[in-house]
């Protein structure tokens, strides 16, 4: 595990975070999240969990100052490959769907406490420096800022196995894109370029390769000197068109109940995604 000791965890979470790794920047009141789950790179249960546990530390005063928490990952060439389908296989063919409900829910608590500047009006960012699928595309699209490095590759394949990415994808692509441009998105399974996001106004600020980190500090440094309009802006945005948790929940309840009608074939179709994406993350 690898965390700072400047950003003070609750003891009984402190010596559990083996799937995330914590920095703090005094500096910049900045606090890094870099993924790091395994057996692969993807939002295990107990990823999802230290995510959350460290959320309500900041939320609750048990930590240092934080204005930017920025999430990223420890795995090079990977942000993230998504929701953890070896276990979605698990629980659905063993019909466990009130787990597989937990999961999910457990799932969008931090992504809306991403969405919502953990209620303490914190700016959140994302570094995509690589991989971003599924339930990695919707936490990148969840935060404030969508940084990604342009040889980046993000997208959504959960058509590929006859279901639909149900932890925010279409609450916060449709208040970045249009409806139907998320549909297209979403209905294509088709795996994008950083470019391509950027151009449809996805991604928020491309960078070069290696020049991600770079660029994180770079917004920092534009939003603290206009402090007060960047973020009366992005308050006024989200009035404008909120996404809210109720929301959130009931796409979700949409997306449990959509997986317990998966045939042996689809989860056939998932089992080879599982082992793509674990030779993937095995050379990464």
């Amino acid at each position: 595990m690898k965390y700072s000791t400047n950003l003070k965890l609750k003891p009984n979470v402190e010596d559990k975070f083996t799937s995330l790794d914590i920095e703090y920047e005094e500096e910049h009141a900045l606090a890094w999240y870099r993924m790091n789950a395994h057996p692969r790179p993807c939002f295990t249960l107990d990823l999802i969990k230290k995510i959350q546990a460290s959320f309500c530390d900041i939320q609750e005063g048990n930590s240092k100052d934080v204005d930017f928490v920025v999430m990223a990952s420890s795995v090079s060439g990977i942000f993230s490959l998504g929701g953890d389908l070896e276990l979605f296989k698990k629980l659905i063919r063993d019909k466990n769907k009130s787990q597989l409900a937990e999961y999910a829910y457990a799932s969008i608590e931090p992504l809306f406490l991403l969405h919502t500047g953990l209620n303490k009006g914190i700016t959140t960012i994302s570094l995509v420096q690589g991989d971003a699928l599924g339930a990695g595309l919707e936490t990148a699209l969840s935060t404030d800022v969508l940084i990604a490095e342009k040889s980046a590759k993000m997208g959504l394949p959960e058509v590929l196995f006859n279901m639909f990415p149900g932890m925010g994808a279409y609450s916060f692509l449709s208040r970045k894109v249009s409806i139907s441009l998320a549909d297209k998105m979403i209905l294509g399974g088709k795996l994008y370029s950083a470019s391509e996001l950027y151009d449809l106004g996805v991604v928020d600020i491309l960078a070069e390769d290696g020049g991600g980190e770079q660029a994180v500090y770079d917004y920092i440094k534009r939003e603290k000197r206009s402090k007060n309009t960047y973020r009366a802006i992005r308050k006024a945005k989200k009035y404008c068109n909120p996404v809210t948790f109720n929301e959130l929940k009931k796409i979700t309840q949409v997306w449990v109940d959509a997986n317990m009608e998966l045939s042996d074939k689809d989860l056939r179709m998932m089992d080879r995604l599982v082992k793509r994406q674990t030779a993937k993350s095995n050379i990464g």
